[in-house]
């Protein structure tokens, strides 16, 4: 449904997209993640053909962007990270017009609104002023007239931003009943957004993509090591010494004395495979006892850190 190959775009001497390729399939959120600056808002950009890429190609539909823009422009649903409100109008009136200057005919322009509005429960208050709203219910506004014409493809350009937790999760429940119908690119930093709605995420970061799979298979791939905590009761510098010497571990510390004589450690293993047992046989086996051992996996915040800056994640 989006096929995206080699895209750059150049502001001057500062290159914003640096040969961005991608795809996504019909029916599928893809989540567009990366820091402030990273290139997401660009990239949505040309793909709705705001913007010209300096070289690549860039399709929605099978339409190239460039070459045919209004093709494109039809079949895609825009929702940027300011809603394109009038809060002087309606609700109703606002999402009629929206309908008319996008091509809905007479004949179905009032079916579409109803539709539009019902999607996005938004029909209790479309007599209502816009700018009389709350935020969350402006998002939906917005969201519908991104959705009032039934495009193939809706890209939403960090959706949730400025809302609270209770209109964040309904602005995401909105959004996942809208996949299977339409095809969805959404743009964010928010991390808790893209594991919860997105069957694939692409990161991105200094205008290059930097990942791209699932968010489960993203997080086991690149974790790369398995991290444990442990309390373990025993002199605590023996213990140390004697996770350091287990094979397989690359690092282990101290982090919290509990008492005279317990305490609680971190240990890293030196590759994804588990060290668990072994980290249980070395304690045991010296007489100690193990309160607590836990493993921990990589979220996919912890990823994105990892991907995004030079730093070591710490979890």
């Amino acid at each position: 449904m989006i096929d995206v190959q080699n895209v750059t775009r150049l502001f001057g001497q500062v290159m914003a997209v640096n040969d961005v390729s991608f795809r996504v399939e019909k029916g599928e959120i893809l989540g567009f993640l990366g820091p402030n600056a990273a290139g997401k808002t660009t990239t949505m950009r040309i793909l709705t053909t705001y913007l010209p890429a300096t070289s690549g190609t860039a399709k929605v539909a099978g339409f190239d962007v460039h070459e045919d823009s209004m093709q494109v422009r039809k079949r895609i649903g825009y929702l940027p990270e300011n809603p394109p409100l009038y809060p002087e109008m309606r609700v109703r009136d606002y999402l009629e017009f929206v309908a008319k200057i996008k091509g809905v005919d007479s004949a179905n322009r009032n079916k579409a609104v109803d539709e539009a509005m019902d999607k996005t429960a938004i029909t209790d208050v479309n007599q209502r002023v816009i700018r009389t709203l709350s935020k969350g219910y402006k998002q939906r506004v917005g969201l519908a007239q991104a959705l009032v014409h039934n495009p193939d493809v809706l890209i939403l350009d960090e959706p949730t931003v400025g809302l609270d937790p209770k209109q964040i999760i309904e602005v995401r429940q909105l959004i996942k009943n809208l996949a299977g119908n339409h095809t969805i690119i959404l743009s964010t930093h928010i991390l808790p957004e893209a594991s919860k709605l997105c069957e694939r995420v692409v990161i991105i970061d200094k205008g290059k993509i930097v990942a791209e799979e699932t968010p489960e298979n993203l997080t086991r791939k690149l974790g790369g090591s398995q991290r444990l905590t442990l309390v373990v009761g025993g002199p605590s510098a023996d213990v140390l010494k004697n996770l350091q010497a287990i094979k397989g571990v690359a690092k282990a510390q101290t982090i919290e004395k509990i008492d005279k004589n317990k305490a609680k450690f971190v240990v890293e293993s030196k590759s994804a495979e588990s060290i668990s047992a072994d980290v249980a046989k070395a304690v045991v086996g010296k007489g100690w006892s193990l309160y607590e051992l836990t493993p921990e996996s990589m979220s996919l915040e912890d990823v994105f850190l990892h991907l995004t800056t030079k730093e070591e994640v710490v979890q």
